[in-house]
C-alpha cells in the first residue's frame, strides 16, 4: 500500500483556516489556536497539513516530558542547538518564532498542560508574540482553564468534528481510486464507527481487501453483505 495520503478533510480545513486566521492578525490580539477532541478524529493529519503548509515547527509531546524535554525538542525540530539554561533555551524559541514569523504546532498538548511544564509556553508566547498552535484530547479546554495566563491568550478554539459522509468519499478516492466505494456502505461505515476517522481508514482498507480478492471493481451494502465493521469493541466471548 501507498503512503498515506493528506487529504482536504473537515478538521483539515477548520484547522488550516484557524492558523491563517491566526498569522494574519492584528498584533493586539494574542494568537493561540486550540484543536481539541476525542481520539481518532484526524487532529494530527490536520495539524501535519498546517505545519506543511505554514511551515510550523512542529513537536508532538510525550507524557514523560519535563520542561526541559519539551524545549529540546522544540530546539531539534529548529535545527538549534539548545543553551544551557531553561530561561535561554525559551530565549532561543521566542526568537527563533519571531524571526521566522513561523507558527509552533504542540500536538498531544494534554501531556504537556497537566504538569508545571505548561507554564514555558506562557513564557514562550510572552516572549515571541508569535502563533503556537496546540492539539489535544477532549479534556484539553478545562486544562487550559486553570492555567489563566495561557488561556486568555487563546484566539480561536477548534473543536474537532466527527467524520462527515463528504470526508469519507473523499477518503475512499484518494485511497483507493480504482475502486467504487458507494454511498449506502459509506454511510453505514461513518454511523458504525461514530465517525472516528481512524476506524474508517481501518474499515475502508477491509473494503478494499475484500474487493481485491472477490474481484470486485465497486461495493455497496447488498455485496459487503453480513460482514459487519471493526468499531473498536472487543468480540463477545463466545459460550459453549
Amino acid at each position: 500500500m501507498s503512503a498515506p495520503k493528506i487529504v482536504p478533510l473537515t478538521n483539515v480545513g477548520l484547522l488550516a483556516s484557524a492558523v491563517e486566521r491566526a498569522m494574519a492578525r492584528p498584533s493586539n490580539l494574542p494568537g493561540l489556536v486550540v484543536m481539541y477532541g476525542a481520539s481518532g478524529l484526524g487532529k494530527t493529519v490536520g495539524a501535519t497539513f498546517a505545519a506543511n503548509i505554514y511551515r510550523a515547527y512542529y513537536v508532538e509531546c510525550r507524557d514523560t516530558w519535563t520542561k526541559k524535554a519539551f524545549l529540546a525538542a522544540v530546539l531539534r525540530e529548529m535545527t538549534i542547538v539548545p543553551s544551557r539554561t531553561m530561561s535561554e533555551m525559551v530565549d532561543q524559541i521566542a526568537d527563533q518564532l519571531s524571526r521566522s514569523g513561523r507558527p509552533l504546532i504542540v500536538d498531544d498538548a494534554q501531556y504537556l498542560l497537566e504538569k508545571a511544564a505548561a507554564n514555558v509556553l506562557t513564557d514562550i508566547y510572552n516572549a515571541s508574540h508569535g502563533t503556537i498552535v496546540l492539539i489535544g484530547e477532549e479534556r484539553v479546554p478545562l486544562s487550559l482553564a486553570k492555567l489563566e495566563r495561557l488561556h486568555n491568550r487563546v484566539l480561536e478554539w477548534v473543536p474537532a468534528q466527527p467524520a462527515t459522509q463528504e470526508d469519507l468519499r473523499t477518503l475512499s478516492a484518494a485511497c483507493y481510486p480504482h475502486l467504487q466505494i458507494h454511498d449506502d456502505l459509506l454511510d453505514d461505515l461513518r454511523k458504525a464507527v461514530r465517525g472516528c476517522l481512524r476506524r474508517v481508514v481501518v474499515n475502508l482498507y477491509r473494503v478494499q481487501s475484500e474487493a481485491k480478492a472477490f474481484g470486485w471493481d465497486s461495493v455497496d451494502s447488498a455485496q459487503w453483505g453480513d460482514r459487519g465493521w471493526f468499531t473498536g469493541d472487543a468480540p463477545l466471548r463466545r459460550t459453549p
